[in-house]
Order: structure tokens, then C-alpha cells, then sequence
């Protein structure tokens, strides 16, 4: 289950055993499945921090492309309200294939769920992930490996970067099969004149020992 009160309210939630341990160490054993890949990014040659990523290709793995599509409509409708509240008039369609005809038809074709794997020393700059005009505004990353077993260090941070104040930030504990739903890129806050816009980044600190698997979904395809 997902506190949907706590995604409104800090712009991000956990979902806890969104994946079974068995179905993450499969997904993890993918990676050496080149087949399965459309890219693969070594994080430090672009700046973007230290480890590695692969996106899926279409047709996404079956697990993957049922998490999408099972992911979405409740989180359209959170998306649907933040763009209500911050007067935008876009409304997004209530079901993936919907948005993704709309992602398709505005030339963002590529798809964007990828796997990250990190080993000791290895850490994600924050960031936020943008891949053309159409955006998603929120995504989930699930963690496959299990703390403190297969790794040690690696948490998943958040940063709030609040208008005329200084950022806020939040280290989200995760447990293996557990997925965190945050905010792309930003989401709105109520004050005292209204509703506003704060952006949010996202990372992952430095990676102690061992090696971490995460899989990453994006809802908006890419450029």
C-alpha cells in the first residue's frame, strides 16, 4: 500500500514489498542480457556520478511493463490534481497507453525503465530525469539488492529546493522489493498566498560495500 497523503504532502512515498525477493534477483540477473537493453551509460563519463545504467528496450520484461501499467492511473490521478492545483490545464489520459500514444505522437518513442547497478565507491549525482517536452511527474525506483546483505551505504536522497529558503533534504530508508514514488521534477506546496511550485532532485549517496540493484520506472518515453 502507498500513502497517497504522504506523496501530496512531502512529494514523495514508500511502497513496501512492491516486488517479491525472488522476481528482484531476477530482475537483477538481467543485466548481463545485452539483448535486453536499448543503452547502456557509465555514469562518470557524462558527470552524472559513479556506476552504470542500462534502459530496457521494447518489448519491456513482463514484470516491468506490469509494474508500469499498474503504477499508473493511481498516479495519474495524483498527477491530474498537481496540475490542478499549480493551474496548469494539462490533464493526463487514466491509462499508459493513453500518455504513451501522446509521448509517441509528440516524438518521445525510446522507453525510459532502466536497471542501475552500483558497486563500492559508487554513488548518483541528484538529478532529475527529463527527456523531452512531455513529462511524467512523478516516478518510482524500486530496490532489488537487500541492505546491509549484498550492500552497505547506498541511500536513496531527496532534495527539496524550497523558493526564498534553503534546501530541504530526506534519506528514504528502503528494504529489497521496496519502491519509492517521488516527484520528477517538482510538485506543489500550499502557502500562505496559494498553492506554488518547489523542484525536487533526487540521488543516491556512495555506496560503502558490495553491490546495489535498483530498477527504475519512468512513466514518459524519451526524445
Amino acid at each position: 500500500m502507498m500513502d497517497y497523503q504522504a506523496l501530496a504532502a512531502r512529494g514523495f512515498a514508500v511502497a513496501q514489498n512492491l516486488i517479491g525477493p525472488d522476481d528482484c534477483r531476477a530482475l537483477a540477473a538481467l543485466w548481463p542480457e545485452q539483448g535486453r537493453f536499448r543503452s547502456h551509460v557509465v555514469m562518470q563519463r557524462h558527470g552524472y556520478g559513479q556506476g552504470e545504467y542500462q534502459y530496457f528496450a521494447y518489448p519491456l520484461p513482463d514484470p516491468v511493463e506490469r509494474l508500469r501499467q499498474a503504477l499508473y492511473p493511481e498516479l495519474a490521478r495524483v498527477a491530474n490534481a498537481w496540475n490542478e492545483q499549480l493551474g496548469r490545464p494539462h490533464r493526463f489520459p487514466p491509462t499508459l497507453k493513453g500518455w504513451l500514444r501522446q509521448c509517441h505522437e509528440g516524438g518521445q518513442k525510446r522507453p525510459t525503465p532502466l536497471l542501475l547497478r552500483y558497486k563500492a565507491g559508487d554513488y548518483n549525482c541528484l538529478h532529475r530525469d527529463l527527456y523531452g517536452e512531455l513529462v511524467f511527474p512523478l516516478q518510482a525506483t524500486v530496490l532489488l539488492s537487500q541492505p546491509e546483505r549484498d550492500f552497505s551505504g547506498g541511500e536513496f536522497m531527496l532534495v527539496e529546493q524550497r523558493p526564498r529558503m534553503q534546501s530541504r533534504g530526506e534519506v528514504v530508508p528502503l528494504a529489497q522489493g521496496d519502491a519509492v514514488i517521488f516527484a520528477v521534477n517538482e510538485r506543489p506546496v500550499q502557502g500562505s498566498r496559494g498553492w506554488h511550485r518547489t523542484a525536487m532532485r533526487h540521488g543516491v549517496s556512495s555506496v560503502r560495500t558490495g553491490q546495489r540493484f535498483t530498477l527504475g520506472i519512468i512513466f514518459h518515453d524519451a526524445t
